[in-house]
């Protein structure tokens, strides 16, 4: 299966207080980490950023896809994302800029669980994590017609398509602390995930 790696990096990023994109983190940036992780379990690596964002350097392979409607959340990045998809590609793992501690057994598990379903999202306590799951091509005509019904949930995509939900304990044998979920949205978050960089480079 040819799964591509799509990063949804045009959010306003209130909470965090600045761009999650440039957040440095121990000689990258958030995003380039996100890259880096992408292409180790993806065949290629789409990024789609806001019209007016300034994005740090990336390799030269990575597509990036400018969003023209930013106010039209994650549904609509998706829908960019997956229409600028390589010909040859089953679908995409969808996620953020700001799960810096995604593990590429992680992806390539997920991927490997989802079968003939349309969508593979993992789940936990805190609900299901569409900004952390597996979509394939096939579900495009489904989200432009939500988009043009004016529904914009990513809840709605998941509820509008055959969905897989994987509970997330089943993936700790790819990610025991499952650390591949961590958002880093606020400033506390960012701490927790340097802190965990710094102990996994001391160990």
């Amino acid at each position: 299966m040819s799964m591509a790696g799509l990063i949804l990096c045009g959010g306003q990023s209130t909470r965090m207080g600045r761009d999650k994109a440039t957040l440095p983190l121990f000689g990258e940036t958030m995003l380039q980490r996100m890259v880096r992780i992408l292409q180790s379990a993806c065949t290629e690596v789409l990024i789609v950023a806001a019209n007016a964002q300034n994005l740090p350097s990336l390799p030269d392979e990575v597509l990036v896809v400018r969003d023209g409607h930013p106010q039209r959340g994650p549904l609509q990045g998706l829908c960019d994302g997956m229409g600028a998809l390589p010909e040859d590609a089953t679908g995409t793992f969808v996620c953020g800029c700001d799960l810096p501690l995604l593990q590429p057994a992680f992806v390539q598990e997920l991927t490997a669980r989802l079968g003939d379903h349309e969508i593979a999202v993992p789940s936990d306590d805190r609900g299901v994590h569409p900004l952390a799951a597996v979509y394939r091509r096939s579900v495009l005509p489904t989200i432009e017609t939500l988009l043009a019904g004016g529904q914009r949930r990513m809840s709605d995509l998941l509820a509008a398509c055959d969905t897989l939900e994987v509970p997330a304990d089943n993936l700790r044998a790819v990610d025991p602390e499952l650390h591949s979920l961590l958002n880093c949205n606020a400033p506390e978050d960012y701490e927790v995930v340097l802190e965990i960089i710094r102990q996994t480079a001391r160990e």
